[in-house]
C-alpha cells in the first residue's frame, strides 16, 4: 500500500489529506472536511490538472501587458509547453476579457483567454 499526503486546494481550509493507494487504485481518502477535498484528492493522484495564468505583450495599448489564463484546467504535464507557446505572442489592442489569445494551447484542446482589458492608445 502507498500513501500520498496532499494539501487540499479545493476550498480555503487547506485540509491535510491522505490518499491510500493499492496498485495504483484508490482505496481510501481521509482528512478532508468537505466533498471538494475528496474530489480534489482523487483527481490529483490519478490525473492532476491546473489552470495556467501568465501575461502576454500588447501592441498599441494603454498597457504593455495583459493577464491571460487557460479557459479551463489542463494536464499538469503540459504547463511548461503551454507557457512556452505564449512566449512570443503579442496581441494588438484593444483586448477584452474572454478574447481568445491562443487556440488549443499545447495541443490540450484548451484556449488561452484574456483575463483583463487593455484599451487602444488614443
Amino acid at each position: 500500500m502507498e500513501k500520498r499526503e496532499l494539501t487540499c486546494i479545493g476550498c480555503p481550509l487547506g485540509c491535510g489529506i491522505t490518499v491510500t493507494l493499492d496498485g495504483g487504485k484508490i482505496v481510501d481518502v481521509t482528512g478532508n472536511t468537505c466533498e471538494k477535498g475528496d474530489i480534489y484528492a482523487r483527481k490529483e493522484v490519478t490525473n492532476p490538472t491546473r489552470i495556467v495564468t501568465t501575461t502576454v505583450r500588447v501592441s498599441g495599448g494603454q498597457a504593455p501587458m495583459i493577464n491571460v489564463k487557460t479557459k479551463s484546467d489542463i494536464p499538469k504535464s503540459k504547463i511548461f509547453e503551454c507557457v512556452a507557446a505564449l512566449k512570443g505572442v503579442t496581441v494588438p489592442a484593444p483586448v477584452k476579457i474572454g478574447d481568445v489569445i491562443l487556440k488549443d494551447a499545447a495541443g490540450t484542446g484548451v484556449d488561452i483567454v484574456a483575463a483583463g482589458n487593455v484599451e487602444k492608445l488614443a
